[in-house]
């Protein structure tokens, strides 16, 4: 297990880049030009990403970057 020791100022930053990040996903995700694979690895990255948001963000906040659940077909 590794440690993060951050301040307040990097603490806000790293979530800002967070948040900007899986926004930029989120939006990439409803393009219909790009393919299924990529589509799967950026869904991937926004689990990652998602993961280490939330030892940053409140509890409302995650809320709001939930991942959605794939629709079974």
């Amino acid at each position: 297990m590794y440690g993060f020791m951050t301040n307040d100022n990097e603490q806000l930053e790293i979530e800002y880049l967070l948040k900007r990040e899986m926004e930029e996903i989120t939006f990439d995700l409803g393009d219909h030009r790009i393919d299924s694979e990529i589509k799967a690895a950026m869904e991937e990255r926004y689990a990652v990403l998602f993961q280490l948001f939330r030892r940053f963000a409140s509890r409302e906040e995650c809320l709001q970057y939930m991942p959605r659940k794939k629709e079974q077909n």
